[in-house]
């Protein structure tokens, strides 16, 4: 995605959220479709129980026309809803007994796996489809708080800032994490790929 193509949906997304904050049930649904299914794939990642995390992501939703008149004028709407997403799961963890005593986002685990998209896979020689493929377990083998931050970074496009505020660490913490996965990755990648177009095109 290129920079205006960024900046243009980051306006529409922006200009969405005003008129949704004003009652418009149009905007609302627009943001809702256009956002679904990454909702779907990230809070299938934290949780087994597909339709938990369906209902978790229309309470998301449904708390956000509710309660619109007094959310922030500014967001980064793509940040926000998986950072709410994420949040609803953990207290629907810790009400389900899950987990003990806590409804800590740190207390997900990032379940999903990384594959190799089919087309690089089909566009390489067997040397580079054996290289493209001991990657994948590479990145599958990573902790899966560094492999949750480097989806959130090169799948869904989020800051460092935005990362950080989504696992509930620090700054430094959310850039350790980053660079610490990409550190393990280059330690073993000997491939003539770009480490980040293969992250980028990794797919689930």
């Amino acid at each position: 995605m290129n920079i205006s193509t960024l900046a243009s949906n980051l306006f529409d997304d922006n200009a969405l959220w005003n008129k949704l904050k004003d009652g418009d049930e149009k905007s609302f649904s627009m943001l809702f479709e256009r956002y679904y299914a990454d909702l779907v794939r990230y809070g299938n990642s934290l949780s087994p129980f597909e339709e938990k995390v369906q209902d978790c992501i229309q309470d998301v939703f449904t708390d956000i026309w509710i309660y619109r008149s007094s959310l922030q004028n500014s967001v980064v709407v793509k940040a926000y809803l998986l950072a709410s997403v994420r949040k609803r799961i953990a207290r629907l963890n810790e009400r389900d007994h899950i987990f003990r005593k806590t409804a800590s986002t740190d207390s997900i685990a990032f379940l999903l796996e990384f594959s190799v998209d089919h087309e690089l896979l089909d566009d390489a020689d067997d040397d580079a489809k054996e290289k493209l493929i001991h990657l994948n377990k590479l990145l599958n083998d990573l902790p899966a708080r560094q492999k949750e931050a480097l989806y959130l970074r090169y799948h869904q496009g989020l800051s460092v800032e935005q990362i950080a505020e989504m696992l509930d660490v620090n700054y430094q913490s959310a850039s350790n994490l980053l660079h610490r996965g990409l550190m393990s990755l280059r330690k073993d990648w000997k491939g003539t790929f770009s480490l980040f177009l293969l992250l980028s095109a990794s797919s689930f």
